[in-house]
C-alpha cells in the first residue's frame, strides 16, 4: 500500500528539463540557488526535487569560470596578438606580428619586421590602438619581445595584458589558428623574396581575410561583411584602420 500508485513524476517533463539545463549550464550553482532562479518565473519545486533530477556529475564543480567561459562571456573586449616566423629565398629570417579581435576575428594589425625588439612591438601597439582606443584585454605569451615598453604602452592604453602559461597554445587559439590558415591559405604557396614582398602579401592576405573569406566560428560569417549584409546578424561590420586594411604604397 505504500508503493506510489503513478511512476510519473509530480511536476511537469518541461520543469525537470528546465532543471537540467540550469544545472548544466552553471556548473557552480546548487540545488538552492537554481530552485530561487525558478521562482522568479513563478515555477514553485522544492529543495529535495531539484536535487532528484539535478544531472549527476562525479567531478568536482569548479570553484571559478573555466577558460573557454572567460573568452566567451569576455570576447567583444578581448585582442590576442602573436609573432610567426617566415624565411625569404635568401634564408633570412623575418616575423610577422599580428593582433585579431576575438569577437568578429578581425585581424587588427599587422606588420613585418627582421628585428622584432620591444620598442618595435610596442610601436605596432601604439598605432593599432589610436587615441587610446583598445580592448580591456589582450592576450600574449610570454616571449622576452614583449618588454617593459610594451608593457607601458598597454597600461597607458588601459590594456590590461593576460599571460599565457607555458606550452600551452591552445590558451591562444584563435591567434594560432589565423597564423595556421596564413601558412596553410597563402605563404605555403609562394617564395618571399624580401621583407617588402612578405610585407606585401601579408597585407593582401588580410584584407581578403577580413572582407571575404567565411570563418567557420561566425558561422560562415565575414569579420567585415559587404554593405548589403550589414544587420543581416552575419559577421561584424568593424571598419579597420588605413594600416589594418591593406593599404600600402609598395
Amino acid at each position: 500500500k505504500s508503493n506510489p500508485k503513478s511512476q510519473s513524476p509530480r511536476i511537469p517533463a518541461e520543469t525537470i528539463s528546465l532543471i537540467r539545463q540550469m544545472a548544466a549550464d552553471n556548473l557552480t550553482w546548487g540545488a538552492e540557488r537554481i530552485r530561487g532562479e525558478l521562482l522568479k518565473p513563478g515555477i514553485k519545486v522544492s529543495k529535495r526535487t531539484v536535487q532528484k533530477y539535478m544531472a549527476r556529475n562525479d567531478t568536482p564543480s569548479p570553484s571559478g569560470q573555466t577558460w573557454a567561459t572567460f573568452l566567451m562571456n569576455h570576447a567583444p573586449h578581448i585582442w590576442a596578438c602573436d609573432f610567426t616566423q617566415v624565411f625569404d629565398i635568401m634564408f633570412r629570417s623575418l616575423f610577422i606580428f599580428l593582433i585579431i579581435e576575438h569577437a568578429s576575428r578581425r585581424i587588427v594589425h599587422v606588420a613585418v619586421t627582421s628585428h622584432p625588439s620591444d620598442a618595435w612591438v610596442a610601436q605596432q601597439l601604439r598605432e593599432a590602438t589610436p587615441w587610446a582606443e583598445g580592448p580591456r584585454y589582450l592576450i600574449r605569451d610570454n616571449d622576452p619581445k614583449f618588454g617593459q615598453h610594451f608593457s607601458a604602452i598597454a597600461a597607458g592604453t588601459g590594456i590590461k595584458e593576460i599571460r599565457t602559461p607555458v606550452g600551452a597554445p591552445n590558451a591562444n587559439a584563435i591567434c594560432e589558428r589565423y597564423i595556421g590558415t596564413l601558412r596553410r591559405e597563402c605563404l605555403d604557396h609562394m617564395i618571399i623574396l624580401n621583407h617588402k614582398h612578405l610585407y606585401g602579401v601579408s597585407q593582401e592576405f588580410v584584407a581578403f581575410y577580413n572582407q571575404a573569406r567565411p570563418h567557420q566560428g561566425l558561422q560562415q560569417g565575414i569579420p567585415i561583411p559587404p554593405a548589403d549584409q550589414l544587420g543581416s546578424g552575419k559577421g561584424h561590420g568593424i571598419l579597420l584602420g588605413a594600416k589594418a586594411r591593406g593599404v600600402n604604397a609598395l
